[in-house]
């Protein structure tokens, strides 16, 4: 099995905790523990890409890597950067700061998408 399957295998249970995640979002108990997890998992799982694959390196080759590529990469540092801000409203929710609950669900859901779109996009970039 190589790594591209590992990868593959890491950000689909990634998804699938995300939604578990999501699922639970009224249950504060359940939801950042699981929240909490999926973004370290997924910050790890790109770091792993990057020691194996040097996915730094071929990102700044972007105007010799196909389309596709240059897509998946946009979309996947894209979702981490909204990771951030997440937590950042995540931590004023949690100090019942709740002026940015609206603000929070919609980087969520955003989040939610991008992450949907990278797992999609993965499976044809591994491909390049």
């Amino acid at each position: 099995m190589t790594s591209a399957y590992l990868f593959q295998i890491q950000s689909t249970l990634i998804f699938s905790l995300m939604c578990l995640g999501i699922l639970n979002r009224k249950n504060k108990q359940r939801h950042i523990p699981i929240m909490a997890t999926v973004i370290t998992w997924d910050i790890i799982l790109i770091l792993q890409i990057e020691l194996n694959r040097k996915a730094v390196e071929k990102a700044m080759q972007a105007l010799t890597n196909p389309m596709l590529l240059n897509i998946h990469i946009t979309i996947a540092v894209s979702c981490v950067v909204l990771y951030f801000f997440l937590i950042f409203t995540g931590r004023k929710l949690l100090n019942n700061n709740f002026k940015v609950k609206k603000t929070h669900r919609i980087l969520g859901w955003s989040a939610f998408i991008l992450r949907l779109l990278t797992l999609i996009t993965s499976f044809y970039a591994v491909k390049l």
